[in-house]
């Protein structure tokens, strides 16, 4: 029996050398992909594409021999100029003959070229994030299922073929049934050879020829690989219990919320969406915007929608808790909040806004992130506001941060990656600090 590998290597000739290089190096890809998030569009930000890294980090690892250990001869040829105790001159700098210009000061790195596919570059973006706190509500009634491995069976597809579990049980049964080795038969056929070329002992050669073909007789009858030898890796769809989680996306869309500020809230909710999207199976995403008035809409309408006018930011905050009645009880439901905003409000809302959030939002809810945006003008340093709005003032002043508050500020485009992770890292959230 003969066993032919003819899996396919997905993703191109080369996959199993990629993922190596992908794995070694992960860090200098990441953070080149990080870097390239910054800079681009709403509509580029769910695609692959080419990054650079440096190219001293994707060397690969050699092994060298010692020289100040083992033992070796070494044979050198000699020279006109010195002999055993003279000390040589260093050479001066710049006297070189290269053809290249002489060296200068600084330091620089050569780039890598690396492309990535969409699959790769969204892993390798959203490896460390998570939602925070998840899992504390009621987990989902119905439960996702997954593959799991269950040992193995004697039947199965061809590429789920373990060739060391059937080379294992191949040579139990060949050991069993005391198939001839090739050891053995090649040994008699060595002993033949000699006996024919001397002539001596016809009955010794005889029984040699015998004994031969009586092996290779055996050796054909007991194969070395038989069909009851062959094991396949078995998988079964197991339960795995899903818990369940909305997130509520509030954004300002009234006529203080200038171009670039749009853009910067649209860039944030992109992301998150991107995130939620391909991190989670059972979240689901609710889209609210508001002038002075609020609605849920579409997709659509949430990132492309011409919609602007005043500014009622209680009016979002009760369609949130009115779609939160309707279709997602919170002792079933992880709840998240994610608002986006200029900080603008009529002033007589506050209080109403600094109520519903005290007493009706928090209670309920997981997380709740406020991000304020600025209006990018180019003579501010970058990160620096020119005054506390009133938003921040009403959260900072009677909404105490715990744990699951935490409130951030972006003026620049560049910004909104890195706010982005902090909000959402693996490692935890600060706990409802200010930047």
């Amino acid at each position: 029996m003969h066993i032919i590998d003819r899996r396919l290597n997905p993703g191109g000739r080369s996959f199993t050398n990629r993922q190596r290089f992908l794995r070694r190096a992960k860090n200098l890809v990441q953070r080149a992909v990080r870097e390239d998030f910054k800079n681009r569009s709403i509509k580029d930000l769910d695609q692959g594409g080419e990054v650079s890294i440096v190219r001293e980090g994707v060397h690969e690892p050699v092994l060298r021999r010692a020289g100040g250990s083992g033992k070796r001869d070494v044979v050198l040829p000699g020279n006109r100029d010195y002999v055993e105790g003279d000390r040589i001159r260093r050479p001066q700098g710049g006297a070189g003959a290269g053809a290249g210009s002489e060296a200068g000061q600084g330091s620089g790195e050569d780039a890598f070229r690396f492309l990535l596919t969409r699959e790769e570059y969204l892993d390798l973006f959203l490896d460390d994030l998570e939602l925070p706190n998840l899992a504390k509500r009621k987990l989902a009634t119905t439960e996702a299922k997954e593959l799991r491995r269950a040992g193995y069976s004697t039947t199965g597809s061809p590429s789920s073929l373990s060739v060391s579990r059937t080379m294992r049980h191949s040579l139990s049964r060949r050991i069993a049934l005391r198939r001839p080795g090739r050891a053995a038969i090649r040994e008699i056929e060595e002993e033949i050879a000699k006996l024919e070329a001397s002539g001596g002992d016809p009955a010794r050669l005889a029984a040699l020829r015998v004994e031969h073909e009586r092996l290779v007789q055996r050796s054909r009858r007991i194969a070395y690989i038989d069909p009851i030898d062959l094991r396949y890796r078995r998988y079964e769809q197991t339960p795995r219990p899903v818990a369940q989680a909305v997130m509520f996306c509030l954004m300002d869309v009234s006529g203080s919320m200038s171009e670039h500020m749009k853009d910067l809230a649209k860039r944030f909710y992109a992301l998150l969406h991107i995130f939620l999207r391909r991190s989670y199976r059972n979240v689901d995403v609710v889209f609210i915007r508001h002038t002075d008035h609020a609605e849920e809409v579409d997709e659509e309408t949430f990132f492309h929608s011409p919609e602007t006018g005043g500014t009622i930011v209680s009016t979002a905050l009760e369609e949130m808790l009115s779609v939160v009645r309707a279709r997602y009880n919170p002792d079933d439901w992880n709840i998240y909040v994610a608002q986006a905003s200029d900080g603008d409000n009529i002033g007589t809302d506050n209080a109403r806004v600094a109520a519903l959030v005290n007493e009706s939002i928090l209670p309920i809810c997981q997380y709740f992130a406020y991000l304020e945006v600025g209006r990018g003008d180019t003579h501010l340093p970058a990160g620096v506001m020119t005054r506390t709005t009133d938003l921040w003032r009403t959260y900072e002043g009677q909404v105490a941060p715990g744990g699951h508050f935490v409130m951030r500020k972006v003026w620049h485009r560049r910004e909104i990656y890195p706010v982005f992770r902090e909000l959402f890292r693996r490692a935890g959230v600060d706990g409802g600090g200010k930047s």
